[in-house]
This record gives C-alpha cells, structure tokens and sequence, in this order.
C-alpha cells in the first residue's frame, strides 16, 4: 500500500499528464457505485451471488425473458432514479475545459451524459433504449416502463439487490406472474439495447473506439478492473502506441503492468479534486 506522501507523488504525476490534453477516458462500473449502482467485480459484486444475464438465455426461453423483464421493470427505477457523482461531474467539467477529448464508456446508465458530458460512446449500449431483435426499431425505455406497468396492473414488489445491468433480485412467484409485451411494429422480442454477457459488441463501436483510443495522448482508466477484454482491447492498444495509461480504481487491474500511473483510491474525491486543481472557478 503506498505511503500518503506516495500516493500524493502519484496524484501529481496524474495531474500532470491530464493538463497536458488530449485525454481519452475509459470508464467502467467503479465510477458508479457512488451514485448507488454496484459493480459486478468490486466491494458490491462481491456481496451478490445473482449471475447476469447472457445472450443465449434471454433469446433461447421464454421464462428466461420474463425472469429478465420482471427484475429489470423494478430495477430500472432505481437506475433511472441514479444521479450523476463528483466523478462523472469531474470529467464532464474536463472534458469542457478541453482537457478529455472522448469518452468510451462500459457503463449503460448514461450518468456521464446526465452530468453533462457530450460524444459520449456507450460501448456497451444503454438501459434508456429498448431494441427489437426481428425488426431493429429502437424505442426509449420510459415507453416500454408504462406498458409493461399497464400489462401488469397490480403487480408489485420492493427490489432487492440492484445489479449493474438494472435488474433486482426478485422471488421466483412474482416473476411467474409477470406479463411481458412485443415489439408493438412486428410483434418480435424486445431486449434492452446493451450488450449482454456473450453478446458481441458492434464491429463499427469497436473500431471507432480503436480510432478514438489512437489519437488520445493518455489513455485514462477510471473505475474498472478490465477483467472483460471488451474494454481491456484498448489498453492494450494504447500500450502497442506507445500512448500513456493511467488508471484510478480501487483494486487491482488488469492493466496495472501496462500502466505509467496506477491510483488505488475512490474515484468521486479523487476526480473532483483533479478537476478543482485543473479547472478552477472562474
């Protein structure tokens, strides 16, 4: 563990990298949690047993798209309900002073976008759209929320545990008796517009990421493990350029041995105090 005079040595060289511009950010879960929405591999995921939902499942049943369906309409409330933290404000405020130029995201609860934050790439899409897999039409979630509350009227539960992807634990009996809806154009299957566990991220989100991470002058991880290659591809990338790595998260990463600045610290304090020294009060 670093010493206090260590970890404001390296708080300083962070500093120091991010007045210079051209900032590419990376964010994951961590950056989150402060705003009440756990992670899947930090102190949160840690407490859960719940699996997250893959791909195979929701398609292949039925059942499993109602389980899904009836965990998320109560879970959305409380994502929806989230408010951005000091970290998403502290890159938002970078980003306007013209110090971040992208933001990649493996986040689907739009907090960046909600604390101001413009062009950013949702590499993992959003819990605010819905998409119908015959069809393609996407539509706000806020739409599917009325009728799935109007095709279960009377139906109700307080959520359990939230997870990162916005469903809630929930008993076996209240999901049986759930009612799912179809796409109202074609009558084909609705599925949030994220990428699920075994889902495979567009081939152009993923080049454009690429692109983005090559012209960054740091690469700056915030929030995530980089346990999933998903968001790991970019690091190292930017390490096969040659293009700096910095990473605050608390815990380990993947991608500490790649990094020029690791930073275990909370990431609400951490950033807020990074933008107050970079972007002070006019």
């Amino acid at each position: 563990m670093e010493t206090a005079a260590e970890t404001g040595s390296t708080f300083g060289l962070l500093t120091d990298l991010v007045a210079d511009g051209g900032v590419v950010v990376l964010s994951g879960a961590g950056l989150s949690t402060e705003s009440g929405i756990p992670d899947y591999r930090g102190e949160s995921g840690r407490k859960r047993q719940a699996r997250p939902m893959t791909y195979q499942t929701f398609v292949g049943s039925v059942a499993a798209r109602r389980r899904y369906w009836a965990r998320s309409h109560l879970g959305w409330r409380h994502i929806t309900g989230a408010l951005p933290n000091a970290g998403h404000r502290a890159v938002a405020e970078l980003q306007r002073r013209g110090l971040v130029a992208g933001i990649i995201t493996q986040n689907v609860d739009g907090l960046h976008q909600a604390a101001g934050a413009s062009d950013v790439v949702e590499l993992h899409g959003g819990l605010d759209r819905v998409r119908c897999l015959s069809c393609g039409e996407r539509s706000p979630r806020h739409v599917l929320h009325r009728r799935l509350a109007a095709a279960n009227l009377g139906w109700d539960s307080a959520a359990g545990e939230i997870n990162p992807d916005g469903d809630a634990d929930l008993d076996d009996d209240l999901i049986e008796s759930f009612t799912i809806v179809d796409c109202r154009g074609c009558g084909g299957v609705l599925k949030p517009d994220v990428i699920f566990f075994g889902e495979n991220v567009p081939r152009v989100r993923v080049q454009e990421c690429y692109a983005m991470t090559g012209r960054a002058a740091l690469l700056l991880v915030l929030g995530s493990s980089l346990t999933v290659m998903s968001g790991y591809r970019f690091v190292r990338h930017a390490a096969e350029l040659a293009i700096p790595i910095a990473i605050v998260n608390q815990g380990p990463t993947r991608g500490d041995a790649q990094a020029m600045v690791t930073l275990d610290a909370p990431l609400g304090p951490t950033l807020g105090a990074l933008a107050a020294q970079l972007c002070p009060a006019t």
